[in-house]
C-alpha cells in the first residue's frame, strides 16, 4: 500500500493455523458482499483497499504488486476491483475507468450484461451444480447451440473452465484419434500455461524454467504455411507422427498479429494432404471479437477441432470448450471417462453461455466489432501521422487491436498516461511495445471518442 498509515512490511507473513480467525475473516467479507453498495462506509472501503494489497503480498504473489499499474501508478490507495457495468469499471474507492482491456477478451458483451447475469442468477436459484449422475439439460442444449453456430460439420464438444483446459483437451483428442503424439504450433503463439498447453506456447520466458515439456512439439513462424508444410513433410519422411497443427486465427497475446490471407486456406489444404488435424485456438478470437463470429470465418475455413474460452461465459462465469466432428469424436465414445471434469460445463456456466450467444446474435456484436475496429484504426492511424515518433502504427482486426510503439519505454509511458487519465489497458505478453485495445464489443462510440481524446492528450504530453 502507498497509504502512510498502512503497514507494508510483508516479512511477518501470518501462517499460523487459526480456525476462528479464518471463520471471522470469511464472515466479514461475506457480510460486506451482502451489503448494498450505497451502505458501504468509507472506512469499509479503505479496509478493502488496504487489506487487498496486504493479502496479495502475503497470500497470492508479491511479484504481482510490482507489475500492476493499479499499484505502481496510484498515489494513495491501490486500485482495487469492486464493480463495473458495460464499459465502465469502478474501484472500491469510487474511481472510474473506461475499460479498454476487456479482461483480455472476457468482456465481449460488456461487464455484467443484464441478460447474462439474469440467466446465471435464475439458474443458481434452480440448481448451481449438477448431480454427476443425472443427465444435465443445459450442457446438452448448449452443445447443440454451438454445433449449429460453428462452421462446417463441427458437432460434439466438451466443456471446461478455462481456455487452457480447452487446449489440453484438444491435444488429448487429437492424440487419441490419430494415434500420434507430435504437434506443430507457432512462435509467439499463446495457448495457456498448463504443462500441456505450455508445450505449444511460443515464448521462452514461460517455457525454459519448466523444460522438458511434452516432446514432439515444433514451433514455426506464424503466417508461414510453407514452414508448416516442410515440418509435416519431414516428419512423414522419417515416420515421426504429427497429431495436429495448433494455431490462433489471429495471434492475440503476441500483439494482434494477422496472418496472410492465404494462410488459413493453405493450412487446411496442407493438413488434409498430410492427414494431420487442424486445431484452431479461438479462445481469444471467438464469439465476435475479430468482427466475425469466429476468427476462422474470415477465411471460410473449417478446422477439425476448435477451442473456446474467455467470452464463452459472457464475462460472468468461467467457461471453455473444445469441439470437433462426429468422425473424430468417435474415439471418445468407447470410454467417455477418458476426459472428465467435475465443474466444467456446470449449469450456471451453461446458462451464462446460452445467454451470451443470444446477446452475441441479438446485438450483432461481431458486426459492432468490425465497424468499431475500423473506426478506431482510422482514428489512431491519423494520430500516428501526427505523432510518428511516438506511435509506429496500429494492427489487428475487429476489436482485437494493438497499438505498436518504437520500444517498451514509450509504450509503457503511453499505458501509464492513459491510466492516469482514467483509461484501463495493458501490454501484450508483459511487453509494453504493443498496447492492446480490446474493449467490449458494444462499447458506445461516445466512450471510444473519449478514449481517443485522452490518447492524444497522452501523446502530446510525451512530445
Amino acid at each position: 500500500m502507498k497509504s502512510e498509515d498502512t503497514n507494508t512490511d510483508t516479512s511477518q507473513t501470518p501462517s499460523t493455523r487459526n480456525i476462528d480467525a479464518a471463520f471471522n475473516e470469511a464472515k466479514k467479507m461475506v457480510a460486506l458482499i451482502e451489503t448494498p453498495e450505497a451502505e458501504v462506509t468509507d472506512a469499509e472501503r479503505k479496509w478493502v483497499a488496504e487489506s487487498t494489497y496486504q493479502n496479495f503480498a502475503n497470500h497470492i504473489n508479491k511479484g504481482f504488486l510490482e507489475y500492476r499499474k493499479s499499484v505502481t501508478e496510484t498515489d494513495d490507495f491501490a486500485l482495487t476491483d469492486w464493480q463495473g457495468q458495460g464499459s465502465i469499471l469502478k474501484d472500491v474507492m469510487g474511481r472510474e475507468y473506461i475499460d479498454m482491456l476487456g479482461g483480455f477478451g472476457l468482456y465481449s458483451p460488456g461487464i455484467r450484461h443484464p441478460k447474462i447475469v439474469a440467466a446465471a442468477k435464475a439458474q443458481i436459484d434452480r440448481s448451481p451444480q449438477y448431480s454427476q449422475e443425472m443427465l444435465d439439460p443445459l450442457r446438452a442444449h448448449l452443445a447443440k447451440v454451438i454445433a449449429k453456430l460453428t462452421p462446417g460439420d463441427i458437432q460434439y464438444g466438451f466443456f471446461a473452465n478455462s481456455g487452457t483446459e480447452a487446449v489440453d483437451g484438444a491435444m488429448k483428442l487429437a492424440k487419441l484419434y490419430t494415434g500420434k503424439s507430435g504437434f506443430v504450433s507457432t512462435l509467439k503463439g499463446f495457448h495457456g500455461k498448463s504443462l500441456g498447453a505450455l508445450s505449444l506456447l511460443g515464448k521462452a520466458v514461460y517455457r525454459e524454467p519448466l523444460l522438458p515439456l511434452l516432446s514432439g512439439v515444433r514451433q514455426v513462424p506464424f503466417g508461414d504455411a510453407d514452414a508448416v508444410e516442410q515440418i509435416l513433410k519431414n516428419a512423414q519422411a522419417v515416420g515421426d507422427g504429427i497429431a495436429g497443427v495448433v494455431v490462433e486465427p489471429i495471434q492475440g497475446e503476441a500483439g494482434a498479429i494477422e496472418p496472410p490471407d492465404d494462410y488459413w486456406p493453405r493450412l487446411r489444404q496442407i493438413c488434409d494432404t498430410y492427414e494431420v488435424l487442424l486445431i484452431a485456438d479461438e479462445v481469444q478470437t471467438g464469439f465476435g471479437r475479430t468482427g466475425k463470429i469466429f476468427g476462422v470465418d474470415h477465411w471460410g475455413v473449417t478446422p477439425d477441432i476448435m477451442c473456446f474460452g474467455k467470452a464463452l461465459g459472457g464475462g460472468v462465469i468461467a467457461m471453455s470448450a473444445f469441439f470437433s466432428t462426429a468422425k473424430i469424436w468417435e474415439c471418445m465414445e468407447p470410454n467417455p471417462f477418458m476426459h472428465t471434469t467435475t465443474t466444467g460445463g456446470n449449469p450456471v456456466a451453461c446458462a451464462a453461455a446460452l445467454a451470451q450467444i443470444t446477446v452475441l446474435l441479438e446485438e450483432d456484436l461481431a458486426g459492432q466489432a468490425a465497424e468499431k475496429g475500423e473506426y478506431l484504426k482510422k482514428k489512431v492511424s491519423a494520430l500516428q501521422q501526427k505523432y510518428p515518433h511516438i506511435l509506429s502504427g496500429i494492427r489487428g482486426r475487429g476489436l482485437l487491436l494493438g497499438m505498436v510503439f518504437p520500444n517498451d519505454e514509450i509504450g509503457f509511458k503511453v499505458a501509464s498516461g492513459l491510466f492516469s487519465r482514467g483509461i484501463l489497458t495493458a501490454g501484450t505478453l508483459n511487453n509494453a511495445k504493443v498496447i492492446r485495445l480490446e474493449p467490449a464489443l458494444n462499447i458506445p462510440y461516445a466512450l471510444l471518442d473519449t478514449v481517443l481524446q485522452r490518447l492524444e492528450e497522452t501523446f502530446a504530453s510525451l512530445r
